[in-house]
C-alpha cells in the first residue's frame, strides 16, 4: 500500500471518528484515545517510517468490539485501518 493510500485511510478514519456520536462513557473514552492515536500517526506520517505499538492495535480492536453493533460504519473503517497497518508492516 502506498503512503498516499495509507494517509487517505488514516484521514478517512479520523473524519469518521469526528462524525460519530456515542452515548456511553466507554465509547467516548475509546473515541478520544483513537482520535489521539490517529492524529499522532498523521503528524508523524512522511517524516520517518511509522511504527505502531501493541497498545494502539489493542485500542483499535477494543473500539471495533465496542462499536460493532451501534456504529457499523465506524467498525468497518477501523477494520480497514487495522488491516492496512498490518499489511504495511506498521
Amino acid at each position: 500500500m502506498s503512503d498516499k493510500n495509507l494517509r487517505t485511510l488514516l484521514q478517512g478514519l479520523h473524519d469518521e471518528l469526528q462524525r460519530t456520536e456515542t452515548m456511553d462513557e466507554k465509547g467516548r473514552a475509546l473515541l478520544r484515545d483513537l482520535d489521539a492515536d490517529i492524529r499522532d500517526l498523521l503528524e508523524r506520517f512522511g517524516d520517518e517510517p511509522i511504527q505502531t505499538n501493541e497498545p494502539i492495535l489493542q485500542r483499535f480492536q477494543s473500539a471495533m468490539d465496542h462499536f460493532e453493533i451501534t456504529h457499523p460504519n465506524l467498525t468497518l473503517a477501523l477494520s480497514e485501518m487495522m488491516n492496512s497497518l498490518n499489511n504495511a508492516g506498521i
